[in-house]
């Protein structure tokens, strides 16, 4: 009986299953960092939008589903940390995509594999999910 590495797959489709799941996880991350720039950019609208606001003046800001009443002083610096932590994870998100292609690179070299495309494929997502759990308004003024 012949033996073969441990990390080896045993056939064809064996490779082509762990490749299809590498592809799918490599496409997982690439909408997770687009979803969550999305989300820093409507950070920085907010910001924009309350930085020349007199600091005492009354803002809504939507925390988990209940809107809570707080000032600028307050919604301004939790808005610029949030911006700042979904920074972090979009940078820790890249490096993985970057692992993650060239896992996929070194699997294509080890195994010749080539993407075949159809030209009838035409993938379309519309059911985006909009919004998101943490939001501001700002009141009017007093």
């Amino acid at each position: 009986m012949a033996t073969r590495p441990e990390g080896e797959p045993a056939n064809e489709q064996a490779v082509a299953t762990i490749y299809g799941s590498l592809r799918n996880e490599l496409n997982q991350i690439y909408s997770k960092i687009t979803e969550l720039e999305m989300e820093v950019s409507e950070h920085s609208l907010v910001m924009s939008a309350i930085q020349p606001l007199d600091p005492s003046r009354r803002c809504y800001r939507m925390i988990g589903g209940v809107l809570v009443e707080r000032t600028v002083k307050e919604v301004l610096p939790a808005v610029q940390r949030n911006k700042e932590g979904l920074e972090e994870v979009i940078a820790r998100l890249n490096e993985a995509l970057e692992k993650k292609k060239k896992e996929i690179a070194d699997l294509e070299a080890k195994y010749k594999i080539r993407i075949r495309k159809s030209d009838g494929e035409v993938k379309d997502d519309g059911s985006r999910k909009e919004g998101s759990s943490q939001g501001v308004l700002v009141g009017p003024a007093s």
